[in-house]
């Protein structure tokens, strides 16, 4: 079952990490000095912050894959969508090594469908095989 997934910039952390632990009722399950992620059942999401991505706000949206066959079938579905599809395996981004599809929806907002595949130890600044707009791990401006 796939979850869906948030990724929020923000300016200030520990403000931002008290908001959603009180909107969520629990505390996150990652938690650096630069990221905060809550993985939650109800609603079922993967809903991260960080004080990475260049602006504050939205920064990607998307698809959380419980294992590889589920992002290849969604990844086979978005190349059907007539939009540029860009793969990524063994992303190290966001304390997560992944394998991934980046895609743009019709309105500019970056989608990341994702199967994650082992934590590390740094956010990573992987950003290969990603479209522009897709600010997941950037280098900050």
């Amino acid at each position: 079952m796939k979850r869906f997934h948030v990724h929020v910039g923000v300016h200030d952390l520990k403000q931002s990490v008290r908001f959603y632990t009180a909107l969520f009722a629990a505390e996150p399950i990652v938690r650096k000095d630069d990221y905060a992620k809550w993985q939650l059942e109800d609603p079922r999401i993967n809903f991260a912050i960080s004080t990475n991505p260049v602006k504050a706000g939205i920064d990607h949206l998307g698809l959380q894959a419980e294992n590889g066959g589920e992002l290849e079938e969604i990844g086979s579905r978005l190349a059907q969508a007539d939009v540029a599809v860009m793969p990524q395996k063994g992303a190290s981004c966001c304390y997560a090594k992944s394998d991934k599809y980046w895609t743009i929806d019709p309105q500019g907002i970056a989608w990341e469908t994702f199967h994650t595949l082992d934590s590390i130890p740094t956010y990573g600044r992987d950003t290969s095989k990603r479209p522009e707009a897709a600010a997941c791990c950037p280098a900050k401006a």
